[in-house]
């Protein structure tokens, strides 16, 4: 069916701000347990956890996941949970949502609908939210993007885009890195060649527009939900927890 959908979640122990990130406890449960649960919670078809470290799988294995072991070489997350669905013998069509594994609170408004938006016209969706606060507009750590009337993801920046000529303007969004795709799309993306724009940018979703595809951005009425990249991240995702479990 055209609206099924699988859930891959790539989890790594070789962050270097947060080693073994995905073992790391947030209010009584792991990071990963989190992200699990939650993908369970969805209506995803299958949830699996691609990694390449055995202490994850096995923490995987003990919470009742389905873990696919990848290589150790890959240098992004896309790469691994590719890997993972040629593992998998996913056919072609199959629809896959790259779930991060460092986004435990990533509302499941999304989860459940970012794959209706894959069609002929876009092979790859992915969301945003508004972005208000001032000092988030301009964190280089708070990915912008700017789309057009269709949705189309026109460009990805760390840089406050669009640029801030007028102090009226309330239109910044807030990128979240959730992506859906086909299998077939996901296999050709792992085979593009860096680009300028994403080396530079240090945004691998740039070598996507770079090469011609397009990217639907849904945008959805959420308060940006609490990544995990740093130990600050990680204070304030207890706390939040705290106050939501």
């Amino acid at each position: 069916m055209a609206d099924e959908f699988v859930i891959i979640v790539p989890a790594r122990a070789g962050s270097s701000r947060l080693p073994n990130k995905p073992l790391l406890e947030i209010n009584g449960k792991s990071l990963l347990t989190r992200v699990f649960e939650l993908a369970q919670s969805s209506n995803a078809k299958a949830t699996f956890i691609a990694t390449d470290n055995e202490a994850i799988k096995d923490h995987a294995e003990a919470i009742g996941a389905k873990v696919v072991m990848t290589k150790e070489d890959h240098i992004s997350g896309l790469d691994r949970i590719a890997e993972a669905a040629n593992l998998l013998g996913l056919p072609a069509e199959t629809r896959i949502l790259n779930l991060q594994g460092d986004e435990p609170f990533m509302p499941l408004e999304i989860i459940n609908t970012l794959t209706n938006h894959l069609s002929k016209d876009f092979s790859i969706a992915t969301a945003c939210v508004p972005l208000t606060d001032r000092n988030a507009i301009e964190n280089p750590n708070e990915v912008k993007v700017v789309r057009s009337l269709s949705k189309r993801a026109m460009y990805f920046s760390r840089s406050v885009i669009p640029n801030e000529f007028t102090s009226s303007y309330d239109g910044y969004l807030k990128h979240l890195g959730i992506y859906a795709y086909e299998n077939k799309t996901l296999q050709e993306l792992t085979a593009l060649k860096p680009t300028s724009n994403e080396l530079q940018e240090k945004l691998e979703q740039l070598r996507f527009l770079d090469h011609g595809y397009n990217i639907f951005v849904e945008d959805y009425a959420f308060k940006p939900p609490v990544g995990i990249d740093t130990p600050a991240d990680l204070e304030r995702a207890i706390e939040f927890s705290k106050a939501n479990d």
